[in-house]
């Protein structure tokens, strides 16, 4: 028999951790047993942030280089980047805002958490300006603001870091290669913790059902149909005006890369079919030079469906313990994710350890993603999809924008969707 892989095994432990909650709902010696093995996995995905904000955004910077070496291709990819996955930040806020999945159930006694600590009082707003919070991200000691957890001074320093090292040039390339290796041992070590994931999941909702009832359940459910839709949304739409002014069908494009999206939401890694999506845009008729470097560069820079998913997660979350995020704050928590998404590359369960790193930073509790963590993969398939055809559709766009593109080959190639074009 095959063994259960761990979207089932995390799916088994959701159910049996509502069922247990279900069955003992309202005695309070379920959280008593159960909610030290959730506060466990917890402490285990805390432990792992501040390693993986330092190594992947030092490689993901480092690995584009300084200013001068971006070059002309570098600059309008990095542009498009951000452009696209701020236009994905900004969907997720506003979806969220506008149908609010997380009204409806009140979380701020969940696992003893403190909920007081993480409110922005009108008082601390005052006395806490814009001022004093840019003054702030700046460290004075960058081994105290690991020590505190301190992700903005953390995401600044990774930042200027990556930037030096990238200008060094070859003499760099051996520190690089030692933070690629963190990065990579960090990335192994996320993958053992989420083999606690199901243990995780199944203690955590079985505390929050049997404290607040089956009810519980209703937000969750909101927001996986939310994303989903979203997700498509961003694709037919924005992916596909881009794409049409490419000169490219973008339901022609994933008709195209169906084999390829369904290995990605299967495995839920972009990366596993990373050089069948860049085989298949140079027989499209992007060159192989645009392709080489935008599509793995899209990998840590250009995840629009991880960017649009922790937008609306994020807000998801906040609304679920009450709180009310500020225009202001949720233009800081925009600013936030446009750093912390950046470097991550396409490894399972990752864009979940993203917004730990990032919910902090605008007062919503990181204990909420306790309560999504058993959906979490079933969200991160969707958002894997969005990542692919993202990347796909920035090589042809910049390949267009270089005037290098081959219309008519791509034509073809997608008239036949992939298949080989019979010549005459």
């Amino acid at each position: 028999m095959k063994k259960f892989g761990l979207v089932w095994q995390i799916l088994i432990g959701l159910i049996l951790g509502i069922a247990v909650g279900a069955i003992f709902y309202g005695n309070p010696k379920v959280a008593e047993i159960l909610d030290p093995i959730g506060q466990i996995f917890l402490h285990l995905i805390k432990m792992i942030v501040v390693p993986i904000i330092l190594s992947t955004l030092i490689v993901g910077v480092a690995g584009v280089g300084g200013g001068k070496s971006l070059g002309r291709l570098g600059g309008k990819t990095i542009i498009y980047f951000e452009i696209v996955t701020t236009v994905a930040i900004i969907i997720g806020l506003l979806v969220a805002n506008v149908f609010q999945p997380g009204v409806g159930i009140d979380m701020s006694q969940l696992s003893q958490t403190d909920i007081s600590k993480y409110v922005h009082t009108t008082e601390e707003t005052q006395a806490h300006g814009f001022a004093d919070t840019l003054v702030n991200i700046v460290p004075t000691n960058i081994v105290q603001s690991m020590a505190k957890g301190d992700n903005l001074a953390i995401i600044f320093f990774a930042v200027m870091f990556g930037l030096a090292l990238g200008q060094i040039g070859e003499r760099g390339k051996p520190l690089l290669h030692f933070f690629e290796l963190v990065a990579d041992t960090m990335f192994k070590l996320t993958n053992m913790i989420m083999k606690f994931a199901p243990f995780g999941v199944f203690a955590l909702i079985g505390v929050t059902v049997s404290k607040f009832g089956l009810s519980s359940l209703i937000p969750l459910g909101k927001l996986m149909i939310l994303v989903y839709l979203t997700m498509i949304f961003f694709i037919v739409v924005v992916l596909g005006l881009i794409s049409k002014w490419a000169g490219v069908n973008i339901f022609r494009l994933v008709a195209t890369l169906k084999e390829e999206l369904l290995l990605a939401y299967s495995t839920s890694s972009s990366e596993t079919v990373l050089p069948r999506i860049m085989e298949k845009l140079e027989k499209m008729g992007c060159p192989k030079a645009i392709v080489s470097f935008v599509v793995p560069t899209g990998y840590s820079f250009n995840l629009d469906g991880s960017t649009l998913y922790q937008a609306l997660a994020g807000i998801f979350i906040a609304q679920m313990y009450g709180i009310n995020l500020s225009i202001g704050q949720q233009i800081t928590f925009m600013l936030v994710l446009m750093l912390t998404s950046k470097g991550i590359a396409g490894v399972p369960g990752v864009s979940f350890v993203v917004l730990l790193a990032t919910l902090g930073s605008v007062g919503i509790p990181i204990e909420g993603l306790a309560f999504i963590a058993g959906i979490d993969r079933l969200l991160d398939m969707a958002r894997t999809v969005v990542n692919v055809v993202g990347n796909s559709v920035a090589a042809i766009v910049m390949s267009k924008w270089e005037g290098q593109f081959n219309k008519e080959q791509a034509k073809d190639y997608l008239k036949n969707l992939g298949r080989p074009v019979e010549s005459n």
